[in-house]
């Protein structure tokens, strides 16, 4: 449908500091216009004008005005007071320039159920605010008194019958409802005068406190928030399309980072309904400038950086996993190791222990990837490579190669050595783990960037707390990330492995490979027998195939799709490791439910090595 362009708006409440910050910040990330929250306003040292005068300098214009709270279906001596309160706030939008004021549903004591009345006191309230040249945008809060759902406010709003009053739509208190957002589509987009977008966890809980403490930006959450904005466009609606999520985490984060998260995820929403939502939307949905992620075709290379001397050295792991050494690159400081089509690339950067320090994908146009990841706003690398490249939120750059590019012609052959292949034939997936602060905005710039399709989340309860684990694919799954997250660590004993990662590797035949990489001495990680004696009791496998797995510590898991057999080395320092993965059939998890198996085993693992460590307090 044509229309006018998309007006994205931010409610100051999303974001950390003073108004000042917060404005500076929507600015910054390209909003072009605020909803200013009144308790924001009113600790501002700034004057009205000079609020008005800042937006404009910034190019932001003031939308809204919130929130008005508890008017409605009051006796005549709180209504009284209430429109007095009213015409003060008038005052206030008249000197910001702002045309539209949200007004809550009310949950006071003093209000009864009465949509008659209701609707009367509203029509009053939408009289003077016409006079004042302002409109009223009514809003069903979730938790309120007696109107609690989209479908009563606007009934209301229909028996108040003025042109100054219509309605506020915010996804939280619609979905969080669970209420049917089909009957939307009856509104007329002219009634509508505001939308409100924010995502939010699935979580059973007092729906007021889920949303105080909550919500999150579009694509971070469970709430399909593709299908209730383009309904709400579908009906006309020409109006801004602004965040309003209240979080703990980004009322304390760097509001110019929060605020670039926040348009990112409205841009990545603009595309998934161009893409999947009404037909009537979609040319209005699209984002300019932002080409279509190229479909990744598989990962090019990992890259492990190393502080070098005194570090953990990845190498004689690699090479006990069957890698061969292919070559170094001029500087010396980087080094290819190789298996199969698993390449991963050492770099010594003269700081911090072992970590994955780059991914390389592979990409039918990795310039037009490039271009896609900048306009989703993220920082270009300047590492200087040949390849184009973008930083992720945690520091990880994503490197662009063209499939079959002789981006390995950098590597200087190194000298001829014995084989010992292993089985490994590619990389399945890469896992990482991020600060609980970083989690939400990580997955979803992962997801944008690189055009992945989210899976369902998961959470298993670790030897040191719940671990909450979101992964993304491509398409033909060859490429899977996986971020994990504590989601609370307090103190400081355990685990000793604050930000885990690691890169798991195919094999057709995981028993083999396990039984070549001892052969070579590869640090493989011991499973206690545990473990093997309750697989026997859930998954009766036959008597050979629990004796193959239990001597080469090869973890099993199964759904109704397929198997996943699996198994990981020793921890190299403090964060990374690695995984030997074969897929049967139809799976296409990552063996959660061991995951606190093999936690447990890294703990031991790291408790006996200590001890061994420790000097014999006996005298000689």
């Amino acid at each position: 449908m044509d229309g006018p362009e998309l007006h994205l708006d931010i409610a100051t409440v999303c974001l950390s500091g003073t108004l000042e910050d917060k404005l500076a910040a929507a600015g910054a990330a390209g909003f072009d216009g605020v909803e200013i929250f009144e308790h924001d306003l009113v600790v501002s040292p700034w004057s009205l004008r000079e609020v008005r005068a800042r937006c404009a300098d910034l190019g932001l214009s003031i939308d809204l005005y919130q929130p008005f709270r508890d008017f409605e279906a009051v006796p005549p001596d709180v209504l009284a007071a209430n429109l007095r309160r009213a015409e003060r706030k008038f005052d206030v939008m008249e000197q910001l320039g702002v045309d539209t004021v949200l007004v809550c549903s009310s949950v006071s004591p003093d209000a009864v159920d009465d949509d008659d009345l209701a609707a009367e006191q509203l029509h009053a309230l939408a009289c003077r605010a016409a006079d004042r040249g302002i409109r009223i945008a009514y809003e069903a809060l979730a938790w309120g008194r007696f109107v609690n759902t989209y479908e009563h406010s606007w009934r209301i709003v229909r028996r108040g019958d003025h042109p100054a009053l219509g309605l506020c739509l915010d996804s939280f208190h619609v979905l969080s409802r669970g209420s049917d957002i089909a009957g939307i589509r009856v509104i007329p987009g002219s009634r509508i005068f505001f939308l409100q977008l924010a995502d939010a966890p699935r979580l059973r809980m007092d729906v007021l406190q889920w949303s105080r403490h909550h919500r999150l930006f579009p694509g971070q959450g469970a709430f399909d928030l593709t299908a209730f904005t383009g309904t709400v466009v579908a009906t006309g609606y020409d109006g801004p399309v602004s965040l309003e999520v209240f979080n703990d985490v980004f009322r304390q984060a760097d509001p110019a980072r929060t605020a670039v998260d926040a348009m990112r995820s409205l841009l990545l929403l603009r595309e998934d309904i161009a893409t999947t939502g009404p037909v009537r939307v979609r040319d209005r949905m699209g984002v300019a400038d932002l080409p279509a992620a190229p479909q990744p075709t598989g990962y090019a290379f990992c890259e492990l950086t190393t502080a070098g001397s005194g570090a953990p050295d990845p190498t004689p792991v690699l090479a006990g996993l069957g890698f061969v050494h292919m070559g170094q690159d001029e500087s010396s400081s980087a080094r290819l190791w190789q298996q199969g089509d698993a390449r991963i690339v050492v770099r010594t950067t003269g700081f911090g222990g072992v970590r994955i320090g780059a991914l390389g994908v592979e990409t039918p146009d990795p310039a037009v990837a490039a271009r896609r990841a900048e306009r989703l706003l993220a920082p270009t690398d300047s590492g200087g490579g040949a390849d184009p490249a973008v930083t992720a939120p945690d520091g990880v750059t994503l490197v662009f190669c063209r499939p079959g590019s002789d981006w390995t012609a950098d590597f200087t052959a190194a000298e001829p050595s014995a084989v010992h292949t292993c089985g490994i034939t590619g990389i399945d997936h890469v896992s990482l783990t991020e600060p609980f602060d970083d989690f939400d905005r990580t997955a979803l710039f992962y997801r944008a960037a690189l055009g992945l399709r989210p899976e369902p989340e998961t959470e298993f309860a670790a030897p040191f707390g719940l671990i909450r684990s979101r992964s993304a694919t491509d398409r033909d799954r060859r490429i899977r990330i996986a971020l994990n997250v504590a989601a609370l660590r307090r103190g400081d004993w355990a685990p000793a492995v604050p930000d885990p990662q690691h890169i798991a590797f195919t094999s057709e035949d995981v028993v083999a490979s396990a039984r070549a990489m001892r052969a070579l001495g590869a640090p493989l990680l011991d499973i206690p027998d545990n473990y093997y004696d309750d697989l026997d009791a859930r998954f009766a496998l036959p008597l050979g195939r629990l004796a193959s797995l239990r001597e080469c510590s090869v973890l099993y898991d199964q759904d109704e799709h397929g198997e996943f057999l699996h198994f990981y080395t020793h921890m190299l320092g403090s964060h990374l490791f690695f995984e030997v993965v074969q897929r049967i059939g139809g799976y296409q998890g990552y063996g959660a439910v061991n995951s606190p198996v093999r936690m447990a085993a890294h703990r031991q693992f790291r408790l006996t090595r200590e001890a061994a460590d420790r000097p014999d307090p006996r005298p000689r």
